[in-house]
């Protein structure tokens, strides 16, 4: 069962789907509607809600519409980012800047079809490591 869940808003639900799955490794689990889908991968649950979709995508809170996009992110860990990063972009999948080296670990940006970051995360120190 999934521990943590993140809720992403995205313009296109099916390419969002399609782009966790095909290429960060996520299963779909539930897509009853054209603009929400359940994933997961390990203890990580991704909601992916269209804006106006209903109450997790289209509710306005204090007048702001959800939309896509943004710095906010979650983080996957992966055991060679050069490798991923490579395998990515011959996808089409363009990273934010390449890989930046950090005190414990080296990431990259890289955003689904609707703008939204994820971090893809290389521990370099063994305590910097996600995964328990």
């Amino acid at each position: 069962m999934a521990t943590v869940t993140v809720r992403y808003i995205v313009d296109d639900v099916d390419a969002a789907i399609a782009f966790y799955c095909g290429q960060l490794g996520f299963t779909e689990r539930m897509h009853p509607a054209p603009a929400f889908a359940m994933l997961t991968r390990g203890d990580l649950r991704l909601l992916l809600s269209a804006p106006g979709g209903g109450p997790g995508g289209g509710a306005a809170v204090g007048g702001v519409v959800p939309a896509p996009g943004g710095w906010n992110r979650f983080a996957l860990e992966v055991e060679d980012l050069a490798a991923e990063v490579a395998r990515l972009e011959a996808a089409g999948v363009p990273s934010r800047g390449g890989i930046v080296r950090g005190v414990g670990g080296d990431q990259v940006l890289v955003d689904d079809p609707s703008g939204n970051p994820v971090e893809l995360f290389q521990p370099t120190r063994p305590e910097a490591r996600l995964k328990g």
